[in-house]
């Protein structure tokens, strides 16, 4: 292997495995040396929200994290918390419902609260958790409305906590090779890119397809995941936005969106199309082209099996529990006192260009940012 190549999969090794989590140009560049990391104690999670990511993604990653361990769980429904109680051997001191979670206060023995509560409730969870005196990582979308995101970043910096959005893509090996490939700009200039995620929604009764809890459908759960990697791709926060939307199910989709498509313009000029659907299965890709050529990723967005391509060749890594670095990522934050890449601001700025989206499929205008 030559060295350059070696170079680089160090550099994305330690970057996606929490080592060294938090190398990337400007966000995403120059490694981050740990200087007693290691060797402190593990930061205790508790998790709020206790669904079927939290089963079956978070709580197992928690069990491999180097930095972070799961000590506390958060729910409205005591035989979770029973069930969860007996398979993780969580004391009763560190179970809290919904009602009382604000005694988080009392207890030294959690440090993070991880909120994977519906969408909705991401701004009142936050807060009241920042308001305790805890670190809080937060599932993405962020919030409903930029204004909540507003409020849960002022109220995270007035109780002196650090707060960060769940985006584990910014942590796995072959999106952080990607953004390598964008930022030195390795086939030149990018120019366009394509990227979509959607899937085939099912239940008719899930929170996903309620206004008030999900803040819209598709494009807030994982049209979302598309449009950030159009911004670490590119770096930029994009200036214009235009968009179409529409329904073959407007019973099912009443209160939320069913099918997005949306043009983003970079002060670079780059320009990106993007789609997401909860109606459709097999949309999960990004793809940039560039002056010299083009490298991107089918499938992108998965917990796993990602796999990358290059009009160089493959783009290969061995696979990563991306909640655990992420996590690791934020407990390491936490003890080296500094920001997290994906602190609070990053969710934010999706937020206005999501709500910029859906004024432009109201208004039927290009929208500016």
């Amino acid at each position: 292997m030559a060295e350059s190549d070696q170079t680089r999969r160090q550099f994305i090794h330690k970057a996606s495995t929490g080592i060294g989590a938090a190398a990337a140009v400007a966000k995403f560049g120059g490694l981050i040396e740990s200087a007693d990391a290691q060797a402190a104690r593990k930061l205790n999670v508790a998790l709020a929200g206790l669904g079927s990511l939290s089963t079956n993604q978070i709580a197992p990653a928690l069990a491999s994290t180097e930095f972070a361990q799961l000590a506390g769980i958060i729910t409205g429904t005591p035989e979770k918390a029973e069930r969860w109680q007996d398979e993780y051997g969580i004391p009763d001191e560190n179970v809290y419902s919904y009602d009382d979670m604000d005694r988080l206060a009392d207890n030294d023995g959690i440090d993070i609260v991880y909120v994977v509560t519906p969408n909705g409730l991401h701004p009142e969870h936050t807060v009241r958790a920042a308001r305790a005196g805890k670190h809080v990582l937060c599932e993405k979308p962020m919030a409903n409305t930029v204004a909540e995101c507003e409020t849960m970043i002022e109220e995270c910096r007035n109780a002196g906590v650090k707060l960060a959005i769940a985006y584990r893509c910014q942590f796995e090996p072959h999106h952080l090779e990607c953004i390598r490939m964008a930022r030195e700009r390795e086939f030149g200039d990018m120019r366009v890119i394509h990227a979509g995620f959607g899937f085939r929604i099912g239940n008719p009764d899930q929170w996903r397809l309620r206004a008030d809890l999900a803040g819209g459908g598709a494009l807030m759960d994982v049209g979302v995941y598309a449009l950030q990697a159009c911004r670490y791709l590119t770096g930029e926060e994009p200036i214009r936005v235009a968009a179409l939307a529409t329904k073959t199910d407007p019973v099912k989709f009443a209160e939320v969106d069913e099918t997005i498509t949306w043009q983003m313009v970079f002060p670079s000029g780059i320009i990106a199309e993007c789609s997401t659907s909860y109606n459709v299965n097999g949309i999960n890709r990004f793809r940039a082209w560039a002056e010299r050529g083009w490298f991107g990723l089918e499938p992108a967005f998965d917990y796993g099996g990602v796999r990358g391509a290059s009009s160089r060749g493959p783009i290969a890594f061995d696979a990563t529990d991306q909640f655990a670095a992420e996590i690791d990522d934020f407990a390491r934050c936490i003890i080296e006192d500094r920001e997290s890449i994906v602190a609070g601001e990053e969710g934010l700025k999706d937020l206005r260009v999501i709500e910029a989206i859906y004024e432009s499929i109201r208004t039927g205008r290009t929208i500016s940012l």
